[in-house]
């Protein structure tokens, strides 16, 4: 049940009734001053404006067309034509009720659904996976798994970087350590010092440089052997970044990775279409693009390169490639890009020109999900304190570290095992939250102190309230999944609690339609303090509590803690009963 959504349409029909054009909006939104009711219908200030009328009058026929009955208790006219809508708390009892005892939480599938194909992660495959690589992981996740719950066709594509110039050096690299009697895995157990070595050798060794240039047309004109070493250099580099995701609960698959490799094949044909549509003209020997659309203020048009001089082709020619895929054969109607803000002009530059070129039909999404950067405390990027790249398998680890000694100074009592189970949902959990719960598009500054903490808005204060609620349970020898009992919703702190429960759709929905993760973790932080609020008002276990009223308090934290549970999970952050 989306209450924001059934308001709507019924406002909307009150409207029409009154003779209000369609076009115009109804304007439904959760009021917020609570003396105002708990929704505020505002369609009427510009249906009045625009309809030469007096805004209350307006909202009067709105009002005498309204009909919510058993739906809202009050409805009422404010200031210059504000519609406030008091809900009926029997009627929102009965709701919580059907939510919480529902697999779903009363939460209705997209329909119709959606194809949305989301690109994410896309580590270079010559290097290990470093901090760089966990925004665009974690909240790329965090999208698919709310999409793919609201019913929407998810595909996953991780864009890995798996070809081009710098194979040539790394495969005659591999060739050397493989003849020494090394394995390609033990080979490539570093591959960051892997990479120092190739690129020494590269810098200093004319032969080696000359060999490495010679892979490289070898590799792109598809030589068995070539493609072999490729083939291994390739795998053991996935092993690694598949360690990752594991670790850090993420749902990319290796049958999610679709690299620029797989673009091979299109690039020359893509570039020859370009050329016939008149739309690729040499310069200085290159092929580019002149895109007037996204000219500068001087009216200069926005270049873009699509073949090198050399021959080469360039991240263009493969993104422009890459999107004709995900519409002409897996079908996208919607296409994400989870890619860091500073590649804000070449998605431009590739959305523009890939509808331009008909590659993309005009009415397929397309969306350059952009964020900022990770910082350390010095308001620099985040690096280690000898200023090297911090590799993010390194930081997981540590992250459990630190998890570990706060678990145990709060709960010594806890088995070595459960510290190691707790300690990894707890420490991954932190630093998923910290960055989810920032505004994607903002910096950010990493804080071990402050994303480890179990007080304000962070991962392990909201796996407390669940582990909470859960302890609530045991203590009523009840089990929390199967309970089920009449909801009636008397004091106050109850109605608030109850209210904020059954918006959990209004905000998934939000988050489906603009990918701002932290909207969900505001909302899942103020619904565990409306918790505890609602806990210190509202006895459950007291032996003077009223067995109704401790069942119905028991549901509606039953509630609470499903819905806390699924929130998270779509976040990619696991809870536990006991911590």
């Amino acid at each position: 049940m989306n209450i924001l959504t059934l308001l709507h349409a019924k406002v909307r029909q009150a409207m029409s009734q009154a003779g209000i054009p369609e076009t115009l909006s109804a304007a439904v939104a959760p009021s917020k001053n609570a003396k105002f009711g708990d929704y505020q219908a505002n369609g009427a200030m510009a249906a009045a404006k625009s309809m030469g009328m007096k805004p209350r009058d307006l909202a009067q026929q709105i009002c005498e067309h309204l009909q919510l009955d058993g739906i809202a208790h009050q409805i009422e006219i404010a200031g210059p034509g504000f519609i406030n809508i008091h809900l009926d708390q029997n009627w929102l009892a009965s709701q919580l009720q059907k939510a919480s005892n529902d697999t779903r939480l009363g939460i209705e599938v997209h329909s119709p659904a959606q194809t949305v194909v989301l690109d994410y992660s896309s580590p270079n495959l010559a290097k290990e996976m470093h901090v760089g690589h966990l925004r665009s992981t974690i909240i790329g996740d965090a999208i698919a798994r709310l999409l793919e719950f609201m019913g929407d066709t998810v595909i996953r594509q991780n864009h890995v970087g798996d070809w081009g110039t710098q194979f040539g050096m790394l495969i005659a690299e591999l060739e050397d350590k493989l003849e020494d009697g090394d394995s390609a895995s033990l080979a490539l157990h570093d591959l960051e010092k892997f990479y120092q070595s190739a690129k020494k050798h590269f810098d200093e060794d004319p032969a080696f440089a000359d060999r490495a240039r010679d892979y490289v047309v070898r590799l792109q004109s598809g030589e068995e052997n070539v493609l072999a070493l490729w083939e291994q250099f390739r795998d053991v580099s996935l092993s690694h970044s598949e360690a990752i995701y594991e670790k850090l609960n993420v749902t990319l698959t290796p049958d999610d990775v679709y690299g620029e490799s797989a673009y091979n094949d299109d690039l020359a044909v893509l570039v020859e279409e370009l050329k016939a549509q008149n739309l690729a003209t040499e310069d200085d020997g290159a092929l580019v693009v002149f895109l007037d659309e996204l000219a500068d203020k001087e009216g200069n048009p926005s270049a873009v390169i699509i073949q090198k001089k050399d021959g080469g082709y360039l991240y263009a020619t493969t993104d422009l490639a890459a999107m004709r895929y995900r519409t002409g054969t897996l079908g996208a109607s919607r296409i994400q890009y989870f890619i860091d803000d500073r590649q804000s002009l070449h998605m431009k530059q590739v959305f523009t020109l890939a509808r331009k070129a008909g590659f993309v039909p005009q009415d397929t999404q397309l969306e350059h999900r952009a964020f900022g950067k990770m910082l350390g405390k010095d308001g620099r990027p985040f690096k280690t304190r000898t200023g090297g790249t911090v590799k993010l398998a390194e930081l997981l680890d540590e992250a459990i570290e630190k998890a570990a000694d706060v678990v145990k100074s709060k709960n010594p009592e806890l088995s070595a095992d459960e510290i190691a189970d707790v300690a990894r949902k707890v420490g991954i959990g932190a630093v998923k939250y910290a960055d989810l719960s920032k505004t994607r598009t903002n910096d950010y500054v990493f804080d071990w102190d402050a994303m480890l903490s179990f007080e304000g808005n962070t991962g392990p204060y909201l796996q407390y309230a669940y582990t909470r609620i859960a302890s609530i349970f045991r203590k009523a020898d009840e089990t929390l999944d199967t309970f089920s009992a009449d909801v009636q919703l008397d004091a106050v702190q109850e109605q608030t609690l109850a209210l904020k429960v059954l918006r959990f759709s209004e905000v998934l929905e939000q988050v489906a339609e603009d990918a701002y993760p932290h909207t969900l973790c505001a909302y899942l932080y103020e619904l565990a303090s409306l918790f505890m609020t609602f806990y210190e008002a509202c006895p459950i276990l007291k032996e003077d509590v009223p067995a109704p009223v401790r069942a119905s308090r028991l549901q509606l934290s039953k509630a609470t803690a499903r819905t806390l549970e699924q929130g998270l999970a779509l976040l990619g952050i696991e809870v536990m009963t006991r911590m």
